[in-house]
């Protein structure tokens, strides 16, 4: 009788201890979860960038920022749409008294560069109260010169370099390497001029012909583009369309640039507001992860290798 209890209460304790032991994994189990489903909504809400400040309105007189900054192409945070939509979200607040565009660039594609500068030209005559400035920052030339332009006043640093007004295509060649291996090349095509500058082939001068004529072109477009933005300011100066590149002291003189200054002094200074709004679009968390470091690298070098003339 005794015995028999005795085994009634170990597997009541058995039991019972098996219960407690579901429900501690069952607590567990919802902690990990929750701590899981905040790490998700934490991930989410940066990829939205919903956290306080990205997109700040200011009330209000005010003036509006939109940088400029890296390289300019194609399906890049310093695409022609990309920033054209932040500018005309700028040019169409009521509250904005003057717009400055933040320049740090190198160059990059002269039809994206074109593109803003067209923009910025049909804003100014759609609102000629607003006027834009352009403050550069270290780098400041080929197209990021081109897009800037056509700005009301363009302010530079004493050491800021401006200018490389000119155009370039490079690319490699390799058949010499292909013969030393002994690789053979095997291209078909439909139309004599298909495999123009082929990297693979020998280098036909008629060719290279074609290439200066294409890239005089482009070279004529950016110097029109300058001249009319900078008209009777530009100096009488062989050298301007060269390809050169000056230090910011040196463009004042050359009429390239018109003062020194930084975007706190056109804030200040020249449009006379206190406050400034960041008109930027920037891309989020997910679509800089999307993009990719291998996407990256694999353009970068497709278009080194094959790709259309660059502003430099």
């Amino acid at each position: 009788m005794q015995d028999d209890r005795w085994e009634r209460d170990a597997l009541r304790e058995v039991a019972l201890e098996g219960i407690r032991e579901r429900r501690r994994t069952r607590r567990w189990g919802i902690v990990f979860k929750s701590l899981f489903l905040a790490y998700l909504v934490f991930v989410l809400v940066l990829a939205m960038d919903w956290f306080p400040g990205t997109s700040e309105t200011v009330e209000g007189p005010h003036a509006a920022l939109v940088e400029v900054d890296g390289a300019i192409m194609p399906g890049g945070q310093n695409d022609a749409e990309t920033v054209n939509r932040a500018l005309r979200r700028a040019f169409e607040n009521s509250g904005v008294r003057g717009v400055i565009v933040e320049v740090n660039s190198p160059g990059g594609s002269p039809v994206q560069a074109s593109r803003i500068n067209e923009e910025i030209r049909r804003l100014k005559q759609q609102y000629p109260e607003t006027p834009l400035y352009v403050v550069a920052g270290d780098m400041f030339t080929s197209g990021a010169y081109y897009l800037a332009v056509s700005a009301d006043r363009i302010y530079v640093d004493r050491a800021t370099l401006v200018g490389s007004i000119g155009v370039l295509m490079n690319g490699f060649g390799f058949h010499e390497a292909m013969e030393r291996l002994g690789i053979e090349r095997r291209l078909y095509t439909a139309g004599e001029n298909k495999a123009f500058m082929d990297p693979f082939s020998e280098e036909d001068p008629e060719d290279v012909e074609r290439i200066k004529a294409l890239l005089d072109d482009i070279h004529g477009q950016f110097i029109n583009a300058v001249q009319q933005g900078r008209g009777d300011k530009l100096a009488d100066n062989d050298e301007l369309f060269s390809g050169r590149v000056w230090t910011g002291a040196r463009s004042i003189e050359l009429g390239l640039a018109d003062e020194i200054g930084t975007t706190q002094h056109v804030v200040r200074d020249v449009i006379g507001v206190q406050e400034t709004r960041d008109y930027t679009i920037r891309p989020s968390l997910l679509e800089r992860f999307g993009r990719g470091i291998g996407t990256a690298v694999g353009e970068t070098f497709a278009r080194e290798l094959f790709g259309p003339g660059q502003l430099r």
